[in-house]
């Protein structure tokens, strides 16, 4: 029996996912958060959970923030992302943080149900269509193509920077969230720069702003 974890800032949106996946059957427990902070507490404290279910349009933390984080310190964890953000280019990018699932909010709760069993299972979820997604993904505005492009030049240490860079987080919070030295985030910084081709934090930040916030 599973244990879940709902990471969603809307109520009723959060109610609902968790009345669906408490009646079935593989299903134990269902926890509840509004926030990544609140999330990431919850992980911190020890809490056992076999998946988490995260929106990315969050506060404060976005979900690829959180997902950078997760990807550091939970490795293990499944994460199934449940947005209504589902454009072939940011479902490209969630998979490149390793997520197990990706299940669109205009899809129904039976298609929600499948997710959950194939991640249990130990398998990988993608909504109808997504194996044309690198197709469509040529086919994105030039913005959305460059930060695309932007993400390729990255390593996946680096993108996890980016991701809390992005959300004006100090290299000394980025470090406190990953679990890494400050030299070691001073060093990736240093080639979010090159990437960007900027000299400093605030050019980066104006980048990350131009380009990575359609992501």
């Amino acid at each position: 029996m599973a244990n879940l974890l709902v990471v969603e800032d809307h109520a009723l949106v959060r109610e609902g996912l968790a009345r669906t996946l408490r009646a079935l059957a593989d299903v134990e427990r269902v926890a509840e958060v509004a926030d990544g902070e609140a999330a990431l507490a919850l992980l911190e404290a020890g809490e056992d959970f076999d998946m988490v279910l995260l929106d990315l349009l969050l506060p404060r933390l976005t979900g690829f923030s959180v997902l950078a984080v997760l990807r550091k310190r939970f490795p293990a964890l499944p994460v199934v992302v449940v947005s209504a953000v589902d454009d072939s280019a940011n479902i490209e990018r969630v998979m490149r943080h390793g997520v197990s699932g990706y299940v669109s909010k205009s899809q129904s709760t039976q298609d929600l149900a499948e997710a959950v069993r194939v991640v249990l299972a130990g398998g990988v979820y993608l909504p109808p269509g997504a194996a044309q997604a690198a197709d469509r993904a040529r086919e994105v505005p030039p913005r959305q193509r460059a930060a695309l492009e932007i993400r390729d030049c990255l390593t996946a240490a680096q993108e996890r920077v980016l991701d809390l860079l992005s959300q004006g987080k100090t290299n000394r919070e980025i470090a406190e969230l990953l679990g890494l030295s400050e030299g070691t985030v001073k060093a990736h910084v240093s080639a979010i720069f090159r990437c960007l081709k900027v000299t400093n934090r605030a050019q980066a930040l104006l980048a990350v702003t131009r380009l990575v916030r359609k992501g």
